[in-house]
């Protein structure tokens, strides 16, 4: 059996790496593929060619947007991006750290009840990643809030 993994050093950020390269990767070359079919056609008027290259702008905007989420640990909490919404969270806040079989990403159990999708963490194209980042955070999670109880 192998021994624990440290607990990672703070500031720490998780995200799906593998995602937002290919989400990055696919919104570049689709802006330029079809801002240049845009141009390239000759019978277009001006305002068709605007058309084509907002339309690339468009889908590269949207791409660039599902890469957005990740989550950043820091000594006074976690701050959670996901694709429209920022939520910083004390380290107290956080319950537990859940990543069952099945599920789409992380979720925050909160002590106000609630529960946070975190999709900065995604074991879908990462599994053993995503599965590591999970244990990290959950394992940053309880050393932050058993320091926290020692200070009361």
């Amino acid at each position: 059996m192998s021994a624990p993994a440290p607990v990672p050093a703070l500031p720490v950020t998780f995200r799906p790496t593998v995602t937002r390269t290919v989400l990055l990767s696919v919104g570049t070359v689709m802006f330029v593929v079809i801002s240049a079919i845009g141009l390239m056609l000759e019978q277009l008027s001006t305002g068709e060619r605007l058309s084509f290259i907002l339309t690339a702008l468009l889908f590269s905007g949207v791409l660039a947007l599902l890469s957005r989420p990740k989550v950043v640990a820091d000594d006074t909490g976690v701050t959670v991006v996901n694709l429209t919404r920022t939520r910083r969270l004390e380290w107290a806040e956080i319950l537990r750290v859940n990543l069952r079989p099945g599920d789409p990403w992380v979720f925050l159990d909160l002590s106000d009840g609630s529960s946070l999708p975190v999709l900065g963490i995604q074991p879908g194209v990462a599994k053993e990643r995503a599965i590591r980042d999970a244990r990290a955070l959950r394992d940053l999670t309880e050393s932050r809030s058993a320091r926290d109880d020692d200070a009361r």
